[in-house]
């Protein structure tokens, strides 16, 4: 390490003057501590059993699609997903969708106050149109 300057003052008295180095060293130390971290964990990220997998005709799995929504409100107009549709038309907006994939789920919503009659009605539809996978939905009861 150079040996620091004199300078003198305007009192004649001499004074040190700073040194315009930067200390590297613990920016090179930081940077090997980091190197050594990113050597130890590079071998980590690639996880599995190094296969050499067989080829296939098949067709890949397609995501399935999200479910019908049918909903019955208290005035008793019908809606499926957020779009209402008159009663005459609902059958055949049904089977549309049936003929589309009769496998898609569908969930039946209904107001508390519409009459079981209704609902059974709208099931049935349902259930006419095509489709074989129906739930109905209700709200969970909080704690008692």
């Amino acid at each position: 390490m150079p040996a620091p300057l004199l300078n003198p003052g305007e009192s004649g008295e001499e004074r040190y003057q700073p040194l315009a180095e930067i200390n590297v060293t613990p920016m090179v130390d930081v940077m090997l501590v980091l190197l050594v971290i990113f050597m130890v964990t590079a071998p980590l990220l690639a996880v599995g059993v190094p296969l050499d997998l067989p080829k296939t005709s098949a067709a890949q799995l397609t995501e399935p699609k999200k479910p019908v929504v049918v909903s019955l409100d208290r005035e008793g107009a019908v809606f499926i997903g957020e779009e209402r549709i008159a009663l005459a038309d609902v059958k055949a907006r049904l089977a549309a969708l049936a003929a589309e994939d009769p496998n898609r789920l569908v969930y039946v919503r209904g107001d508390r106050t519409v009459a079981y009659a209704q609902i059974m009605d709208l099931l049935g539809m349902v259930n006419s149109a095509g489709f074989v996978k129906v739930s109905l939905l209700a709200e969970a009861a909080g704690p008692q």
